[in-house]
């Protein structure tokens, strides 16, 4: 499956008609990007036919940019309600993305979403994963969309 397609479609979408903003996607990354420096990360889960995550990683200020324009509401600072929003946005594409990862009938459920934030930061969540990194430009700036599975072998 061409999870570069499902994860660009999902995204525009969501950002589309969810909080009404333009998105412009990369080309996936080649390399995998686990540290994070005055950013914040939300992430969900999958488990049952396949585990992993979905993650957003972005930048302070494209974190708050990205609830002001969700929310409609002025944000100075990272705070419960840029945490919830995130993570918000994490369920959306992760929950959207669900029926593409659901195979033959066999089901895949989602955790709720978490979310991380900090002056400096490495995520690992699978060891030995297949995974793909896709950068977006929104106004306020970068930011990646990340999808890891375990490795079946």
């Amino acid at each position: 499956m061409d999870f570069h397609t499902k994860i660009v479609e999902v995204t525009k979408e969501i950002f589309e008609t969810m909080i009404m903003m333009d998105v412009t996607p990369g080309q996936p990354l080649a390399e995998h990007v686990s540290k994070f420096n005055y950013s914040l990360s939300a992430m969900v889960g999958f488990a049952g036919l396949k585990q992993g995550n979905l993650t957003i990683h972005a930048p302070e200020e494209v974190a708050i940019g990205l609830t002001q324009s969700f929310l409609g509401t002025e944000i100075k600072e990272i705070n419960e309600e840029v945490e919830d929003a995130m993570g918000e946005l994490a369920n959306m594409i992760a929950g959207s993305l669900k029926p593409f990862i659901s195979t033959e009938g066999k089901s895949v459920e989602l955790s709720l979403p978490s979310v991380v934030y900090g002056k400096e930061y490495k995520m690992t969540v699978v060891a030995k994963a297949d995974w793909i990194m896709v950068p977006f430009t929104v106004s306020h700036g970068q930011f990646l969309v990340g999808l890891e599975f375990k490795s079946q072998n």
